[in-house]
């Protein structure tokens, strides 16, 4: 039985190993925090401090004074007004049914397409002409959304553009006035999203095919496996952590759109709002037009938060049928 002496003593002790632990533990690895600061920094500041914004859904914003900050503090609780003008109106489901369901099919041709000419490419003999090939496909992803509508305009103008003026009379077919028909902009926005990102995934998906052990192929050779039956039992199986972290963090912004798709590709028309207005352009549209800072504040919330559940229910319906392959 130890006496008091030695208890005391032993309390009197621990404080100063902790104390030498920590500092042991800052000598190790302060340089790294160290390192890591600028960029926590960044992030705080670009990421999180702007949140604060999201109070501005709950308000009504009236301009009091110069400072937009005093505006804000001046300006009255209204509760979840802004949300309610928002969902009362038709407008709040055809923003929805817009971004989800365009979102939706460019998931599915990013991955299809992808995937796709992924294997292609690591199927090709010539490396030389394999690289030609990816840097063209490539090529459009670095391109500005002002750059491809004008290439879209000069496809689908009424007057002069290429379609109009020799694909359609090829098919002794009218002209079509692509800008005032709206019931052709559902194929029209997915073939413009898929061939200006497809080149990002090709070689995203092909980086994860190239790193593939060979020594799977050579023995799947000879057992006689066909090409098919490699991809199928061989390549899309140890892609597939590749494919499910790619589609969680589309699925993370499938309440988000491209706005320059959205607005500069079909030049804002009025008419194609039925199948081209999304929850960005009606975000833009709602505090340039109307001033309604509140509104437009109430859908960018909305966004964040659906998106946030989405990924969140998606990771955890992974969780559930593969483990190792979750995100988080």
């Amino acid at each position: 039985m130890t006496s008091a002496t030695e208890t005391a003593a032993v309390k009197a002790t621990q404080p100063k190993t902790r104390s030498r632990q920590n500092l042991g533990y800052w000598k190790r690895f302060g340089t790294f925090y160290i390192m890591m600061a600028p960029a926590l920094i960044v992030l705080l500041m670009n990421n999180y401090l702007p949140m604060v914004g999201s109070l501005i859904a709950f308000k009504q914003i009236e301009y009091t004074s110069d400072s937009f900050i005093q505006s804000f503090l001046d300006s009255k609780w209204v509760g979840w007004d802004n949300f309610d003008y928002l969902f009362s109106t038709t407008d709040s489901w055809i923003i929805t049914r817009n971004t989800l369901g365009y979102n939706a099919v460019f998931i599915v041709l990013n991955l299809v397409f992808g995937v796709t000419l992924a294997l292609l490419f690591n199927a090709m003999r010539s490396r030389r002409l394999a690289k030609f090939h990816q840097t063209a496909m490539f090529l459009p992803y670095f391109l500005s959304m002002v750059v491809i509508s004008y290439l879209v305009y000069a496809f689908l103008n009424p007057e002069i553009g290429i379609i109009n003026k020799i694909v359609l009379p090829w098919f002794g077919l009218n002209p079509i006035d692509w800008y005032t028909e709206s019931k052709w902009w559902p194929y029209i926005l997915p073939l413009v999203n898929t061939w200006k990102g497809i080149g990002y995934y090709a070689v995203i998906f092909l980086a994860a095919i190239i790193g593939i052990d060979n020594e799977y192929y050579e023995a799947a050779t000879i057992d006689g496996a066909s090409k098919w039956r490699q991809i199928r039992s061989i390549t899309i199986p140890l892609i597939k952590p590749v494919i499910i972290i790619l589609t969680l963090l589309q699925i993370g912004r499938i309440f988000y759109s491209d706005f320059g798709l959205f607005f500069q590709v079909t030049r804002n028309s009025g008419i194609l709002y039925d199948t081209t207005l999304v929850i960005d352009t009606y975000v833009y549209q709602g505090f340039i037009v109307s001033g309604d800072i509140g509104m437009s504040s109430a859908a960018g919330l909305y966004q964040a938060v659906v998106g946030f559940v989405l990924v969140f229910l998606s990771n955890l319906v992974i969780r559930k049928v593969s483990k190792d392959d979750a995100l988080f």
